[in-house]
């Protein structure tokens, strides 16, 4: 704490202040209650008269006992027909959900006739070359056959070189179905993975 300096107070000054402080508080204090006095005064002066009305039946035609009855009433149908709109409210709300399931079900629905179609021509597609690749093996069988029927009791040696091209084709064919069958499955995963 720095150093500081203690100031005597002047006496004289400081009954003068006491002095004033009293007058104020003293003047206050009467003009206050004088306009205390004045408003008392008014108010005394400015009073209300009785109040004189002509006696009247008010409320309509019926009874107490009716109007309460009728205040219950309305408060019930409020009640029922807050009950009957969150009702109505519930309803449509399965309603909207039911349809959206029902949309979805039939989206599913086509996309699944779609890929059983495209099944069904790919299973066509199949056996049509299936069939040809039968007919062309027993059509080279019977020309094989026809040209190495034995003469003779000897055996014969078959040509080596239409097994090995009926081979190739077998196989070319084979391998043509593992290349669609995978594509096929490929396409199935990509349209999973976009679901």
């Amino acid at each position: 704490v720095g150093p500081y300096v203690l100031v005597t107070p002047k006496e004289t000054r400081r009954k003068q202040l006491q002095q004033s402080n009293i007058f104020i508080s003293f003047y206050t204090c009467s003009v206050a209650k004088k306009e205390l006095d004045d408003l008392e005064q008014w108010k005394k002066e400015h009073r209300p008269g009785p109040v004189t009305l002509v006696p009247q039946r008010l409320g309509g035609n019926e009874s107490e006992a009716q109007v309460r009855q009728n205040q219950q009433m309305i408060l019930m149908q409020s009640k029922y027909q807050k009950k009957n709109k969150r009702e109505e409210y519930v309803k449509a709300k399965k309603a909207a959900e039911e349809a959206e399931i029902l949309k979805k079900k039939a989206i599913q629905r086509e996309k699944a006739e779609r890929l059983e179609v495209k099944k069904r021509q790919e299973e066509m597609q199949r056996r049509e070359m299936l069939l040809e690749d039968q007919k062309y093996k027993t059509n080279e069988l019977l020309n094989r056959l026809d040209v190495s029927l034995p003469k003779s009791d000897s055996c014969q040696i078959a040509n080596p070189g239409p097994e090995s091209t009926a081979w190739k084709r077998s196989h070319a064919f084979k391998q043509a179905l593992r290349e669609d069958e995978n594509r096929r499955l490929e396409e199935m995963k990509q349209e999973q993975q976009r679901k």
